[in-house]
């Protein structure tokens, strides 16, 4: 099984991103990012080409927004110094400050949680990585545990630490937190 197959048949969903990557470099062969709604699909090819699930974890991405407005800032605050300076060398009038980047819609610096999937194939080494995000204040995914039955406690698992809910998991209650616990510690605004 080689990666690039494996990125052809999810060329046949609408993936928002398919990459091949160095092994060596990266640890995975494929990196498939793909809408909610497509993940039970993307793991169908993958159970239909013979891989197993070695994983699945989240990541969650606080202040990611935040910090990418703030350093596009940066980098804009930066050319338009040079360029002040380059006119001033040339003897020029130097040219008028950038406009300030528009006032985002409410609720629009609302960062992501991503569900990150990884699989390995039994017969030669190809390791795929499926990703998707989910809103913060919804994070939801569809169930893979009725295509890999062990997907089960791993999603228990990250239910446990990120809040991630598995829509029509069989049984998703905790399964190393406390039966009781109404907090999610992988969470970055976690305060215990």
């Amino acid at each position: 099984m080689n990666a690039s197959a494996i990125k052809q048949a999810m060329a046949a969903l609408p993936a928002q991103a398919v990459a091949e990557n160095d092994h060596a470099k990266r640890g995975n062969h494929l990196d498939v990012t793909v809408a909610p709604d497509q993940v039970v699909a993307a793991v169908t090819i993958l159970d239909g080409n013979g891989f197993f699930i070695e994983a699945i974890t989240g990541v969650d991405w606080l202040g990611e927004k935040a910090a990418r407005k703030k350093e596009a800032a940066a980098k804009a605050a930066a050319a338009a110094k040079a360029a002040a300076e380059a006119a001033k060398a040339a003897g020029q009038e130097p040219p008028p400050p950038p406009p300030a980047a528009p006032a985002e819609p409410e609720g629009s610096q609302v960062d992501d949680l991503e569900v990150i999937y990884d699989f390995n194939h039994y017969e030669t080494l190809c390791r795929v990585t499926v990703r998707t995000r989910v809103p913060r204040d919804n994070p939801a995914v569809p169930t893979i545990s009725e295509v890999y039955a062990g997907a089960n406690w791993h999603e228990r698992e990250t239910h446990d630490f990120f809040g991630i809910n598995f829509v029509g998991h069989p049984y998703l209650v905790p399964l190393l937190l406390p039966e009781d616990a109404d907090f999610h510690p992988l969470l970055k605004d976690y305060k215990p």
